[in-house]
């Protein structure tokens, strides 16, 4: 008798080359969210995150943060290899991203989490999200590329700000000084 799936896992697992087209990904979510085919297509750009290390206002080249703020159409992050990321301030993700911890282990912990505000079309999948905590208002590197001022936040994991089509599956997330997720401000989908 073979190993029983959830809905999801039973739409890419079963590929034995799932690492070679991880993008199947974006056709198996279901409920409001429907299919997440904006997140894939020709243009899709493919981002490798080696570098744990995080800067809120100049990312580097390798990082998380360079990947889901400064890179921008249609992106597919994935990790190099198992990574403990300790975000200095909130990581805000471009509309259009997906971040994909399938095959790795990787935690954002112990500071700042995630931020998804005024975007759409993300993809958040396998990846541990802990130990979040409160943030002092301050700049960062925003989801258009450009350096803007961020209020304060309160210590949630994700945090989903004026949002729509937003797939969170397949996470970890705990022990936040907050809450694990705040969908607030009209979000959607």
């Amino acid at each position: 008798m073979g190993m029983k799936m959830n809905t999801i896992d039973s739409c890419w697992r079963p590929n034995p080359e799932w690492r070679r087209h991880r993008q199947q990904l974006a056709t198996c979510s279901i409920g409001y969210v429907g299919k997440m085919t904006n997140n894939i297509g020709n243009d899709l750009i493919h981002y490798k995150v080696t570098d744990p290390n995080d800067d809120p206002t100049n990312p580097k080249p390798g990082t998380l943060r360079y990947g889901a703020s400064v890179i921008q159409g249609k992106v597919w992050i994935t990790f190099e290899k198992d990574m403990n990321i300790q975000l200095m301030k909130p990581l805000l993700i471009s509309s259009f991203t997906t971040i994909d911890g399938r095959g790795v282990n990787v935690h954002i912990a112990n500071n700042a989490c995630l931020m998804i505000s005024k975007a759409t079309d993300i993809i958040i999948h396998s990846i541990r999200i802990h130990h979040c905590k409160a943030q002092a208002p301050g700049m960062v590197m925003g989801p258009n590329g450009k350096v803007i001022h961020i209020g304060p936040v309160d210590g949630d994991a994700i945090r989903l700000v004026t949002a729509s089509k937003i797939w969170i599956d397949h996470n970890t997330i705990y022990e936040c000084e907050d809450g694990l997720l705040d969908v607030t401000r009209g979000s959607t989908n």
